[in-house]
């Protein structure tokens, strides 16, 4: 064996030994190849053009939301209900688990109302929603090019279907860097519905790619500790981790001086992002110094892994500078018993969502945070069992509010069915080329290159839809 390779060796058996002693080096899900690192200065030394956002949180109703129950309300549908298809509107289109099945028209299973000074128009169950009406921009018109769950939501946040691309959040964080110098550039967090039906959610829908490791998101769990090994092990004090982590520390460094390796760079940030965070993140989650009026208006008590809990997380984390957070909410996928679950879904998003653009703007926030509200795709038109709806590509809505967004605008729409985006059609590539273009970034000059080629976000697709714009 040559010396190099004892070296290393040895370096291994000290560093392996040494882990499994310490919590915080034990950060296991911060410490592979895929955190972002504290205060990390982003590859723009300066925006593109001047930002109107600095952060963007990005709300996902996992498994679909419906937009035909929610913001796109369709009377001739409903005049239909129980009639066929038009053979006109569904021939030759990709269908997910209707193949084969008599398509029927399926009403909108709710009454709407408009609200503001705009007529903007949603579910009547929203109770909340409507005094922040004049806020919204609404698209009825945004389609995808996937129709299950897993490749509609690697789309939604790649920009493609194929697996291994570097997602939105990460593009951010590469380009604008972070804000935070004890948190993450890039956090998730999921909470669950009532209604059962929580598909699972990759974590490679937060990865980077292959953009360097240090840009990948960071899931924060809701119960419990948020990041497994947060705490130091019995015996272990603060001073102690401090000095264990040094050590390693200077080990890192002083093999990168020989390899210069991208991924020992990366490691070596997130051991000290990963140091700090364990007083970072049980501040960040302790909501004691949070008024009795602001847990009451988002409608939580605490950090219960509830979406509510989850809006209040989002803007603490927001306020602590963390660039792209980004909101899993479950059990969306209705393909049964659609009008109670509905329901369901309105009453655990209304009033945190409302909370969140108030708080927002109380803390004059609001015109600096992008804010978006989508599912992975809509539902259809066309019933399934009778009392629900199939996944659906072809046309579904997105909210999106702040951060130099027009407010109390309706824009697009889809066809009387509600089944195509047929005006101002908008596309996933649109939405991410817009949003970039909101925190003042170019997405076509914002590049990657891998395996001989530059990557995008956007890849070669995507317009800025100026027309939403404030």
């Amino acid at each position: 064996m040559t010396r190099e390779a004892l070296l290393r060796l040895q370096r291994r058996t000290f560093l392996g030994q040494t882990c499994r002693g310490v919590g915080a080096v034990a950060l296991a899900s911060l410490l592979g190849r895929g955190t972002p690192a504290a205060a990390l200065p982003g590859v723009l030394t300066r925006p593109h053009h001047p930002p109107k956002a600095k952060r963007v949180i990005f709300m996902v109703m996992a498994g679909g939301a419906s937009h035909l129950e929610l913001f796109d309300y369709k009377p001739e549908l409903a005049r239909r209900h129980g009639q066929p298809m038009p053979e006109s509107i569904t021939k030759g289109q990709p269908i997910a688990q209707l193949q084969g099945a008599k398509l029927i028209c399926f009403a909108p299973q709710w009454g709407f109302k408009k609200h503001g000074q705009a007529g903007i128009e949603m579910n009547e169950l929203f109770v909340h929603l409507p005094e922040v009406a004049d806020d919204l921009c609404i698209v009825r018109s945004l389609y995808t090019e996937a129709i299950n769950h897993d490749p509609a939501h690697t789309f939604m946040n790649t920009g493609s279907t194929v697996s291994g691309r570097p997602s939105m959040g990460s593009w951010i964080t590469y380009g604008l860097g972070s804000e935070s110098d004890d948190l993450p550039g890039f956090v998730v967090l999921t909470s669950n519905g009532r209604g059962g039906q929580n598909q699972p959610i990759a974590s490679r829908q937060w990865s980077a790619g292959f953009l360097p490791g240090k840009y990948q998101g960071v899931h924060l769990r809701g119960r419990g500790d948020p990041v497994l090994y947060l705490s130091n092990p019995a015996g272990v004090d603060r001073q102690r981790q401090r000095d264990v982590v040094d050590a390693v520390q200077q080990l890192n460094r002083r093999y990168n001086a020989v390899v210069d390796d991208p991924e020992i760079a990366t490691r070596i940030e997130q051991y000290e992002l990963a140091f700090r965070m364990q007083m970072s993140i049980p501040a960040l989650m302790d909501l004691r110094d949070e008024p009795a009026s602001i847990l009451e208006m988002y409608g939580t008590q605490g950090a219960d892994g509830s979406f509510a809990a989850n809006c209040l997380l989002a803007r603490r984390l927001a306020q602590r500078g963390v660039r792209f957070i980004q909101l899993y909410h479950r059990d969306w996928d209705h393909h049964g018993h659609i009008k109670p679950e509905i329901k369901l879904k309105i009453e655990e998003i209304d009033r945190p969502l409302t909370a969140l653009i108030k708080d927002l703007k109380r803390l004059g926030m609001f015109d600096e945070t992008l804010l978006v509200l989508t599912g992975e795709f809509g539902r259809t038109p066309m019933s399934q069992g009778g009392n629900g709806r199939d996944h659906h590509m072809k046309g579904f809505s997105v909210l999106l509010a702040g951060g130099g967004i027009r407010r109390g605008l309706t824009y697009g729409a889809t066809d009387e069915f509600g089944y195509h985006a047929v005006e101002n059609r908008m596309s996933v590539h649109d939405l991410h080329a817009t949003m970039l273009h909101l925190l003042g970034i170019d997405h076509e000059r914002l590049t990657y290159r891998f395996q001989g080629r530059d990557y995008r976000l956007t890849d070669v697709h995507g317009r800025v839809v100026r027309e939403i714009l404030a």
